[in-house]
């Protein structure tokens, strides 16, 4: 096969995943269209009950197949999660879709942190920069238009992105959810999630005082559609996308593809949206995506290192082969 050909094919594969990033990063936009303060569980109800039925028809072998200590596992991976959409959505209707989307980028930073502390491992100086580097950008850029308190939906945008970091490292070492396909754990996840917003939802929380069937009859057209967007653009071509590309490039490959989501975030907040962070805003923008893919590219290269240290100890001194055990698959909050 030709260079050219593989050339080719290669960005084939890397064209829908890019497509993936771009509908994530825009994703902040459209959630915070259709989604008031009052109406956050209504439309995480509505946005999921799109999505549910497609994953259990597409995975119901996996699924059978689950066992009770997996299906137990990903339950409480999916209360977590219903928590990082609750805090994401409330924050998102409080501040701009430009700092949502940059601000929740900062999981990119804190989860080589957190997993750093958990494993006991140091990370480079080049790391520790580049998340100092993002730390400033998000400073200047909830700090736009003159210094004052960051708004609550910034700081609720920060409480998501802390939380996403926790649901990767509990992906990451929960012992019940080892061996349960993608699909499945998604599925019983999201399932769970949906469980805690209808039992809201049927408490009356954040249904604007109806319930989510009544907020749906008031969509217009443009809202209808922004849903859709969600669910089927941003939730089930996302991921499926994912699945599809893991198997044809490698998962490093797609995971520095999906690393572009804060960029795209950002072009739609300011082009689309028409935020204007000022002009120390701008310089927080420049910061958070220098910072973001520089961490991104040092925890990269640090947990490479890692592998390699291991390794060498697995060994010892008679040993010449082997290699560091595979991490986990993770998979995004998005």
């Amino acid at each position: 096969m030709s260079a050219a050909v593989v050339a080719r094919r290669a960005w084939l594969t890397d064209l829908p995943v890019l497509a993936v990033a771009v509908v994530w990063g825009s994703s902040y936009l459209a959630a915070k269209g259709i989604t008031t303060a009052q109406t956050v569980v209504a439309v995480l109800v509505l946005r999921f009950a799109v999505v549910i039925p497609v994953l259990v028809v597409a995975g119901w072998r996996g699924l059978r197949r689950m066992s009770r200590a997996q299906v137990g596992g990903a339950g409480v991976l999916g209360l977590i999660l219903a928590g990082i959409f609750l805090v994401e959505t409330y924050g998102l209707v409080h501040t701009s879709a430009t700092n949502a989307g940059l601000i929740i980028s900062l999981t990119m930073i804190l989860t080589p942190v957190a997993e750093s502390r958990v494993r006991g491992t140091r990370l480079s100086g080049a790391f520790m920069a580049a998340a100092g580097m993002s730390v400033l950008g998000v400073v200047l850029l909830t700090q736009g238009t003159g210094f004052s308190a960051p708004s609550g939906g910034d700081l609720l945008m920060l409480c998501a992105a802390v939380a996403r970091t926790v649901h990767v490292l509990a992906m990451a070492r929960m012992e019940s959810v080892r061996g349960a396909d993608a699909l499945s754990l998604t599925t019983v996840q999201l399932g769970g999630a949906v469980l805690v917003f209808a039992l809201l939802a049927a408490g009356g929380v954040g249904t604007g005082g109806g319930t989510p069937w009544a907020v749906a009859a008031g969509f217009g057209a443009g809202e209808w559609l922004g849903l859709l967007y969600l669910s089927v653009f941003c939730t089930l071509f996302a991921f499926f996308v994912q699945m599809w590309a893991v198997r044809r490039t490698s998962p490093s490959r797609v995971s520095l593809l999906l690393g572009t989501e804060p960029v795209w975030a950002a072009v739609v907040g300011i082009v689309l949206a028409g935020d204007r962070p000022g002009w120390l805003g701008f310089v927080g923008v420049a910061l958070v995506l220098c910072g973001t893919a520089w961490g991104r590219t040092a925890a990269d290269r640090d947990r490479e290192r890692d592998r390699v240290r291991a390794g060498d100890q697995d060994r010892g001194p008679e040993r010449t082969g082997g290699a560091a055990a595979a991490e986990p698959d993770r998979a995004p909050a998005s």
